[in-house]
């Protein structure tokens, strides 16, 4: 994969140079703590340096998922790579909830037996303390770096961090409430911020699963794009407006309502302009996929049975017969509205001497012919000067 392909380089390497932080402080840590952990006899130090190096894992999956999303779109991933980056956010909520489970059930087993508990010493009191500073201190800067990149996984990494923070209090409490004698305080701790975790493992996993089945935004945002489309000039009005998020990114479709009088390509214009408004007033927004509609959704329903134009052009034709003979320069024009087609008949090189009554007749001879056919609506002639 060439650099050029790389979309938001600049992002990528935020996100990389935070994760490569996290991952230093991480190692440190946790080889610190099962040491002092072991000299100090603190079995919960030892448990709490376990869950440090559970977050290695999250740092190594953070890693390549924030490489992985950040490419662009590609013929196999039409849309990019993002959702790659929420994926793995599910996977680091998931890991959160089997850590707060682990200290769940570890709690419940100590308050269950409290004589177990051994009798720490001051080293497993600072290792925790020490621990505690240092994974907030990372939990703030991994925090920075999230909003500013706006990268819900690395949001996921930094509440991992505070996890293991959370974990390092649960430390403090047990080994200050087993010195102090009260080791029940431990267990009861342990399982308080056992629940937080859980709490936190939960909110990220089901919002990024929410995502991977394309849920849409809520309805205040939805209000809001409505009325940033139908601001723009030419919109009539829209309907079938649909969001899903992609990473950090949302996807709008919508079909707009235009004039039916209008050009194709002032039509397209129109969308032009609605994807660049939302594009410019919706951070957040990357693509917009716009369906011009000259009436509304179940009024164009009724016209999807209706010939294209080689069969209706071939039927009209053989119905008028000879009638535009004289005309050898005519053209149609077909609108489909509301289930009937209208048609506009184009005379252009109009021979000497025809005057209007001589068209107003042959446009009710053409409307007379064709009235067998019964999806055709109003028919209407319309000379052009010139050849």
């Amino acid at each position: 994969m060439s650099a050029e392909q790389i979309l938001n380089g600049d992002d990528y390497q935020a996100k990389r140079r935070v994760t490569l932080v996290g991952s230093l402080v991480n190692v440190l840590l946790a080889i610190g703590k099962i040491i002092a952990g072991a000299v100090g006899n603190s079995q919960a130090l030892i448990v709490d340096g376990v869950h440090s190096l559970s977050d290695l894992v999250s740092d190594a999956l953070v890693l390549w998922a924030a490489r992985v999303g950040s490419y662009g779109a590609d013929l196999d991933h039409p849309y990019g790579h993002a959702r790659i980056e929420t994926a793995a956010t599910v996977g680091v909520g998931a890991l959160l909830l089997l850590v707060a489970g682990g200290f769940a059930y570890d709690a419940a087993i100590r308050m269950m037996n409290p004589e177990d508990l051994l009798t720490p010493g001051w080293i497993a009191l600072a290792a925790a303390i020490f621990s505690v500073l240092a994974k907030e201190a990372l939990y703030h800067y991994t925090t920075h770096v999230a909003n500013a990149v706006r990268s819900d996984l690395i949001h996921a990494n930094a509440w991992h961090h505070r996890s293991d923070a959370l974990s390092s209090v649960v430390v403090i409490v047990g080994v200050g409430g087993a010195m102090a004698g009260l080791p029940w305080l431990d267990a009861l701790a342990a399982l308080v911020v056992a629940l937080m975790i859980g709490a936190v493992g939960w909110r990220l996993a089901w919002h990024s699963a929410r995502e991977l089945v394309d849920t849409g935004l809520d309805p205040d945002e939805l209000a809001y794009i409505g009325r940033l489309i139908d601001s723009v000039d030419g919109v009539e009005g829209h309907e079938d407006l649909r969001t899903r998020r992609m990473g950090s990114d949302t996807l709008v479709d919508v079909h707009i309502r235009v004039a039916q009088d209008i050009s194709v390509s002032e039509g397209h214009r129109i969308s032009d302009a609605v994807l660049l408004r939302l594009c410019r007033e919706v951070d957040h927004v990357a693509e917009v996929l716009v369906h011009v509609d000259h009436e509304g959704i179940t009024e164009a329903r009724r016209s999807i049975r209706l010939p294209l134009r080689r069969r209706a052009e071939a039927e009209l034709r053989e119905a008028w017969g000879r009638l535009l003979d004289d005309y050898p320069h005519n053209r149609l024009i077909l609108h489909y509205r509301d289930g009937r087609l209208d048609v506009d008949v184009i005379l252009t090189g109009l021979p000497e001497g025809r005057t209007l009554q001589a068209l107003a007749a042959l446009q009710e001879r053409l409307r007379e012919q064709a009235a067998p056919i019964d999806y055709v609506g109003r028919i209407r002639l319309l000379a052009q000067p010139g050849s």
